[in-house]
């Protein structure tokens, strides 16, 4: 249980999942007017005296609950010296008093306080639950987003034009993004670069794999196509939608 002074008249706490299963409460309990809940608060404010010296004997009391999570609350405690000033969100108070035959401090009006509690907690957990929605549908759009942005590159290595020809043949129909072919002045070869563009995952995988019949193929990059337009023979851009109408 940590307990902060903010000013004379006002203390924050904050209770924690551990607190809570030390006083065998659980968070939804708090708006109850049970023996655990009173013996919670009387440990409360029995703490704030003993560190800060916050006496509440007789003195109204408001309360504000700013739910954390489902296990840890914050509790602002105020005292009140005209309650009457207050706005009607906050017209409930418990008197705190300390009974004459036991050392027990008693919550009046315990009841009030605790559901003035329970309204707030449900609206603060109502607010959280739905910026976690909210949160959680923005990091499921986002790979999406990204997903689309994605413009896989392969490369498939021919020995002979007449097998870019064929296997140009066999995309027929069912390929039509950006690719480009190059011939590779060291060795003669020919070079087949890939972009899966606008094209679905399956259906460039699709394309992936025909082409696979017919050359070796490889992963790429942006960097090696630039590589391949400074220091290789450009033969074609849109190699296999110019050469599958041959």
């Amino acid at each position: 249980m940590k307990i902060e002074k903010i000013n004379e008249n006002q203390i924050r706490c904050t209770l924690t999942r551990e607190d809570l299963e030390k006083h065998q409460i659980r968070i939804s309990e708090l708006a109850y007017g049970s023996d655990k809940a009173k013996k919670l608060f009387h440990d409360m404010m029995q703490q704030a005296q003993m560190q800060f010296g916050f006496e509440a004997d007789n003195i109204p009391l408001m309360i504000e609950a700013i739910p954390v999570n489902m296990e840890s609350i914050i509790l602002i405690i105020t005292k009140v010296e005209d309650p009457e000033e207050l706005d009607t969100r906050f017209s409930k108070f418990a008197p705190f008093k300390e009974k004459e035959s036991t050392d027990t401090l008693q919550f009046e009006s315990a009841a009030n306080v605790l559901d003035m509690i329970q309204n707030m907690m449900k609206t603060g957990l109502q607010k959280a639950d739905q910026q976690k929605k909210e949160a959680a549908a923005a990091a499921e759009k986002a790979p999406a987003e990204e997903a689309a942005d994605v413009d896989l590159i392969r490369l498939y290595t021919f020995r002979k034009l007449d097998d870019v020809i064929t296997a140009s043949h066999a995309l027929a129909g069912c390929y039509d993004g950006i690719n480009a072919l190059y011939k590779t002045p060291a060795d003669g070869k020919y070079q087949l670069v890939l972009h899966q563009s606008q094209t679905t995952p399956e259906d460039f995988n699709k394309v992936c794999n025909i082409l696979s019949e017919y050359a070796k193929g490889k992963s790429f990059s942006v960097s090696g196509e630039a590589h391949f337009h400074e220091h290789a023979e450009l033969i074609t851009a849109q190699a296999v939608q110019a050469l599958a109408s041959l």
